[in-house]
């Protein structure tokens, strides 16, 4: 049976120079209304965790996230997915420094600006904001990563960068961490930490 990651790994294939004809199939088969549009697949893992921590199932919705694998990506999917393609609703998160890509994409796609929430740097930026360095270290010893975060920390190119950049850098520094992360960052956010942007894009679909 077809499922959302079948229709996110057609648009995939489309932005890479694929015929669309299966994104459009699977897009009415499985009444696909809304794309959330993501830079890469931390982000992803992050807004997929805070959905399911409020009983949200957003491919049973109409909504499917896609990390585009990129900011620079943006202008390729909005006009894939928006008015001039499949006319979806067109929704996610932004960096500050990125928001000028997402604004001159939606405006040639004819897609409003409204429906995307920025992130001061990025959404990994917020949620270590939001937790704090105790409170992370307390996910890293749960993860058994807080032995490799002690000895990161001493290393010289790092003691003298603020612990949000180490955080930041630690959790780049092994393949899949990242996306690991932002699941678990998420899960551990209390109700009431939830950054801004995520907290509003959930509200928005």
């Amino acid at each position: 049976m077809a499922d959302m990651r079948a229709f996110r790994e057609a648009v995939d294939d489309w932005a890479s120079g694929g015929a669309g004809e299966t994104a459009r199939e699977l897009a009415a088969h499985l009444g696909v209304r809304t794309a959330v549009l993501l830079e890469g697949p931390s982000d992803h893992a992050a807004v997929e965790a805070l959905a399911e921590r409020r009983g949200r199932d957003l491919a049973a919705e109409g909504v499917c996230v896609l990390p585009m694998g990129g900011a620079m990506s943006v202008a390729r999917y909005t006009g894939l997915l928006g008015p001039p393609g499949l006319a979806l609703r067109l929704t996610g998160l932004s960096d500050e420094r990125e928001r000028p890509f997402y604004d001159r994409a939606l405006d040639r796609a004819g897609a409003p600006r409204q429906g995307f929430f920025v992130c001061v740097a990025d959404l990994e930026d917020e949620l270590i904001r939001a937790l704090g360095t105790p409170r992370i270290e307390d996910v890293l010893r749960a993860e058994g990563d807080f032995r490799s975060w002690q000895t990161f920390v001493r290393q010289p190119a790092q003691r003298d960068r603020p612990r949000e950049q180490q955080l930041r850098r630690f959790l780049g520094t092994t393949k899949g961490r990242k996306i690991r992360y932002g699941r678990l960052l998420v899960e551990a956010l209390d109700p009431d930490q939830v950054p801004a942007p995520l907290d509003d894009l959930l509200a928005s679909l």
